[in-house]
């Protein structure tokens, strides 16, 4: 049986305090349930009071963590803080921060190891540039960066990995739902050679220029369990709107 399937909203540097009510709105929505979990990513100015709209009916989680847990590391985060402050989960890998930031798939797995240590699920992020895909290197520019950033403490219950090709990410544009599958499975079958068995439990999320109007096609391909979603989970109506499709689509 697949496990079962995660829409991930990632707010990134986007939200003020009047903002939270969102969470609200879209907790009161799923006060009946839902054919999926739930979780918001919001800046983490917002995160204590995202928390609380919750109402423990999504979890909500950080955008990103620190390699250590404490130290001289000024304007950081580290993941136990992020656990101290009842967050369940941190976004880690992005392809934001691996470009903006220039984070390695190195320090990507420094961080994943840090969000396993705090007991946070790691949200570990890959994904190819539209030049890599044209060369023909989106599987092998994926497939290294899973290898190299998703650590051994790796398990279904703290790990979710999010395939995120970067030249969909915002721009209205995704791939083909053959290519979206054959990502996923290649995926897939990476995590089973190197994890066994468990890996089929492990969840794969797809993103990049998620709404309401194509989640009804991506949602129900296989090894597609579910998805990170950008702008469109801004607004619980837009967000409600992807999570409703993959109740269709159940």
């Amino acid at each position: 049986m697949p496990p079962k399937p995660l829409i991930a909203g990632n707010w990134k540097m986007n939200g003020l305090t009047a903002d939270v009510r969102e969470i609200g709105t879209l907790a009161q929505a799923l006060k009946d349930g839902a054919g999926c979990d739930v979780a918001v990513f919001p800046p983490l100015t917002l995160a204590a009071a995202a928390r609380e709209k919750a109402g423990g009916l999504l979890w909500i989680g950080a955008q990103d963590c620190h390699t250590k847990e404490s130290g001289a590391h000024t304007g950081d985060i580290s993941a136990a803080m992020l656990a101290d402050m009842g967050l369940q989960g941190v976004i880690v890998g992005h392809s934001e921060r691996r470009q903006d930031h220039g984070e390695r798939d190195s320090d990507v797995r420094l961080k994943a190891l840090a969000a396993h240590r705090a007991g946070l699920c790691a949200i570990i992020c890959v994904g190819e540039t539209r030049a890599e895909r044209e060369a023909g290197q989106a599987e092998a520019v994926v497939l290294g960066q899973l290898a190299a950033s998703v650590p051994e403490s790796a398990v279904p219950g703290n790990t979710v990995i999010a395939y995120e090709p970067v030249w969909a990410i915002g721009t209205g544009l995704t791939p083909t739902q053959d290519d979206i599958a054959a990502m996923h499975g290649t995926l897939r079958r990476a995590l089973t050679d190197r994890f066994g068995p468990a890996a089929a439990d492990m969840r794969l999320l797809y993103g990049g220029s998620v709404k309401p109007a194509n989640a009804a096609e991506i949602l129900p391909i296989t090894d597609v369990d579910g998805a990170l979603v950008g702008g469109a989970s801004l607004r619980a109506e837009d967000f409600l709107g992807i999570i409703r499709a993959y109740d269709q689509a159940d």
